[in-house]
C-alpha cells in the first residue's frame, strides 16, 4: 500500500510539472515565431549551428546530477528541432528572389537556405535585386564569389549602387553539367552556351572538345535555349537538375576546370542585422573609396589591420560614375568586440571618402 501511494504521489507530482511545462512550452513557441517573423524580414535562414551550441552549452549546467546531463542534452535537441520546424511554418510563402530560370544555381541555394519559402524567378540579378527593394519579395539569394572564377563583378557592381544588406552568406558545391538534346553527342556539339561565369568556369573543358563559347544571362537560360532550339550542335553548361526540368541529356558532368567548384551565395535584404555581439568572432562586408591623394588606399588597410581585423578578401572595381576611379570590397574577420568594430569604423570613416557595412555577421567557425 506504502508503494502504491508514492507511485500515486510521483504521478501526481509528474502531472503539476507537465502543466507547467506546457505553458512554458507555449511560451517558448511563440517566442521562436518572433525570431521567425525577424528572420524573414531579415534574410536569415533558420538554421544556426553556434546558437544551438550556445543554448545546449548554457543550460546543460543547470543540470546538477551528471546522471542525466546527456538526457537533457537530448531533450534540448529535440526542443531546437521543434522550434525550427514550427519556425518554418511561420516563415511559409516567404518569397526568395533569385536570377535565372527554374533549375538555375540561385535557385538550388533559396531552396536550400529558405525551404520553406517560394523562390520567384527573375531575368536578371538587378531585376531580382530590385524586387527587394520595392517590396515585391522579401530577400534575394545571389552569388557573389565562385571558387574559381572569382568575384561576380556585375553583384558587386549592384550592391555598391544599391540600399540591401547581406545578413547570411551560404557556400555551396557547384557541378557544372554539359547538356545537350537528347539525339546529341559531345562530338555534335559545335557551341556551348552560358553565363560568362559558368564559361570561365570550364573554358580549358570547352576548348578540349573545339566548341565555341556564347554568353547568355544565366546557367538555366541556357539550358532553356537548348532546349527550345532545334540544334543539337548547340549545349548548355547548366545543373543536373535543369537537365531534368528541361528534358535534356547529359553529354558530360563535372566539367568545371576545379573538382571543388563551389559558389558563395549572399541573402540580401531591406533591413540591416548589426553584429551585436554573443560570438567569439564577427565577419564584416565593406565597401568604400577613398581620397584622391597619395597613400588613401594604404592608410585604409592600416587601420582595419590595426584594429586586428584580418582581411579574408581585397578587390577593386571601376566606380563607372567617374573615369579611372575605383570602390574597394574587404571582407574581414573581427575578435567579436562589439566597441573595437565601431572604433574601427570610425577610423575608417574618416580615412575614406565614402563608407558602406554591407554585411555586419556573425563569424564561421
Amino acid at each position: 500500500m506504502e508503494k502504491e501511494n508514492i507511485l500515486q504521489e510521483a504521478r501526481k507530482n509528474i502531472s503539476e510539472i507537465d502543466s507547467k511545462m506546457a505553458a512554458l512550452f507555449e511560451d517558448r513557441m511563440k517566442q521562436s515565431a518572433i525570431i521567425a517573423e525577424y528572420k524573414k524580414h531579415n534574410g536569415v535562414s533558420i538554421y544556426d549551428a553556434e546558437r544551438e551550441r550556445e543554448v545546449i552549452d548554457n543550460n546543460v549546467d543547470l543540470i546538477l546530477d551528471e546522471e542525466i546531463k546527456s538526457y537533457y542534452v537530448e531533450y534540448l535537441q529535440s526542443i531546437l528541432d521543434i522550434s525550427k520546424q514550427y519556425q518554418r511554418k511561420c516563415i511559409k510563402g516567404a518569397k526568395i528572389a533569385y536570377c535565372g530560370e527554374e533549375g538555375a544555381f540561385a535557385q538550388i541555394a533559396a531552396d536550400k537556405i529558405f525551404p520553406e519559402g517560394d523562390a520567384i524567378s527573375y531575368r536578371s540579378f538587378q531585376d531580382a535585386y530590385e524586387a527587394v527593394e520595392n517590396g515585391e519579395c522579401d530577400v534575394a539569394v545571389l552569388p557573389i564569389e565562385n571558387s574559381y572564377a572569382g568575384e561576380v563583378g556585375s553583384v558587386m557592381d549592384i550592391m555598391f549602387r544599391g540600399s540591401l544588406y547581406i545578413n547570411d552568406v551560404h557556400t555551396f558545391h557547384v557541378e557544372q553539367c554539359l547538356l545537350g538534346r537528347k539525339d546529341a553527342d559531345i562530338s555534335d556539339i559545335k557551341k556551348v552556351i552560358s553565363h560568362p561565369q559558368a564559361l570561365a568556369q570550364c573554358d580549358k573543358y570547352i576548348k578540349k572538345i573545339g566548341a565555341k563559347k556564347e554568353e547568355t544571362g544565366n546557367t538555366s537560360f541556357a539550358a532553356k535555349m537548348v532546349a527550345d532550339e532545334n540544334d543539337k550542335t548547340v549545349a548548355a553548361i547548366a545543373s543536373r537538375e535543369a537537365a531534368n526540368i528541361y528534358g535534356l541529356k547529359i553529354l558530360d558532368a563535372s566539367v568545371a576546370e576545379s573538382q571543388d567548384n563551389s559558389t558563395r551565395f549572399a541573402v540580401f535584404s531591406r533591413n540591416q542585422v548589426r553584429y551585436l555581439g554573443g560570438s567569439k568572432h564577427n565577419h564584416i562586408i565593406m565597401m568604400f573609396t577613398v581620397k584622391d591623394e597619395a597613400g588613401a588606399l594604404a592608410k585604409a588597410m592600416n587601420v582595419i589591420g590595426a584594429y586586428g581585423y584580418n582581411m579574408s578578401a581585397v578587390r577593386s572595381r571601376p566606380t563607372k560614375s567617374l573615369s579611372f576611379s575605383y570602390y574597394f570590397y574587404v571582407e574581414a574577420d573581427g575578435d567579436g568586440n562589439v566597441e573595437n568594430e565601431k572604433r574601427m569604423l570610425k577610423a575608417l570613416g574618416v580615412t575614406c571618402d565614402k563608407l558602406k557595412v554591407v554585411g555586419d555577421m556573425k563569424g564561421r567557425t
